[in-house]
């Protein structure tokens, strides 16, 4: 078969090379399963960059979110078993963790609905509690988290303010259905959001940027409001100041969501019977930006890395629906 393989770090368009390799085989409790199509996350380039918190042994192959096919011909959503991710024409994956893929999706919009859109429920609703009526503010807005996370606070009835970094992408957050758009280029978020809030600020803030956003996050969040860390895209760590937290009475609220595939699995099932229900109604959708067959994921992983894209951009397989 083919597959994309990693033999040393770096940048994901200098270190990705397409090569025909065995299929793997399955270990205890792993199916194989057919790629009919692969999403590109964020950490599909850290983890060539040898910068994930997971390190898989060289060569590997990367792709961690996948809509594939069992050998009877079921349609599922799988986190394939690296090194043999889903960048490739078969990947493994374990049995007990496949999902069924949402017959109102095609494959690559079915392969972005587990990550990003799991991570903005439990981190929207599991750990943030937000209300229909709160204001929810939403760092890189156009992008593969960020976009999830405002499909479902609109689909929650929040209010939603997007932050973005450029034209183009703040087009695309008005499409997804942002009640405020603010472009950091040519805007101050600061003095933006204030004004959209009436000095107020926003009560639930869902950061997967860090960094400034997240220092923005801090003289924005509202009294009692919740800022939501879900990742670190700019690849600064940010080192917030508690005292600060206590005088304005907020909450700094951490997830890590592949935590409740092992401490609490049955709640990953609920959120995605809830997912395939917003989606069947149309609530949601995952954009998906970009269609690219499989000789062209190395550029498109680089693209990503590079934050140069919008949505999600999925590989999608010869034969795919």
């Amino acid at each position: 078969m083919q597959a994309w393989q990693v033999h040393e770090n770096g940048e994901p368009s200098e270190v990705m090379r397409l090569a025909e390799v065995e299929r793997p085989v399955p270990g205890e409790g792993q199916v194989l399963l057919r790629v009919r199509a692969a999403n590109i996350n964020f950490p599909d380039a850290l983890l060539c960059r040898g910068q994930y918190q997971v390190r898989p042994p060289l060569p590997f192959t990367p792709g961690v979110e996948i809509c594939g096919e069992t050998e009877d011909g079921r349609r599922v959503i799988a986190n394939p078993a690296l090194p043999h991710g889903g960048f490739a024409e078969y990947a493994l994956a374990d049995a007990r963790a496949l999902l069924p893929a949402p017959e109102a999706l095609d494959d690559a919009e079915a392969a972005a609905l587990h990550i990003g859109y799991q991570t903005g429920w439990f981190g929207l609703h599991r750990r943030a509690h937000l209300q229909a009526g709160e204001t929810l503010l939403v760092h890189a807005a156009a992008g593969g988290v960020g976009s999830a996370a405002v499909q479902l606070g609109k689909a929650a009835g929040a209010h939603v303010i997007g932050v973005v970094g450029g034209a183009d992408k703040a087009a695309v957050a008005r499409e997804l259905g942002c009640d405020v758009v603010v472009d950091r280029r040519s805007e101050d978020v600061i003095t933006a959001v204030k004004e959209a809030t009436g000095g107020r600020g926003a009560d639930v803030i869902y950061d997967p940027v860090g960094g400034e956003a997240y220092a923005q996050s801090a003289k924005l969040v509202a009294f009692e409001g919740r800022i939501v860390v879900v990742g670190f895209a700019s690849g600064t760590i940010p080192s917030p100041a508690l005292n600060h937290a206590l005088v304005k009475n907020y909450s700094i609220v951490g997830l890590h969501w592949g935590l409740y595939n092992t401490k609490n699995p049955k709640l990953v099932q609920r959120c995605h019977e809830e997912l395939t229900e917003l989606a069947a109604r149309g609530a949601i959708r995952p954009l998906v930006s970009e269609r690219v067959p499989l000789g062209e994921a190395a550029v498109a992983v680089q693209k990503v890395a590079d934050g140069r894209s919008t949505g999600r951009i999925a590989v999608v397989m010869e034969g795919a629906a």
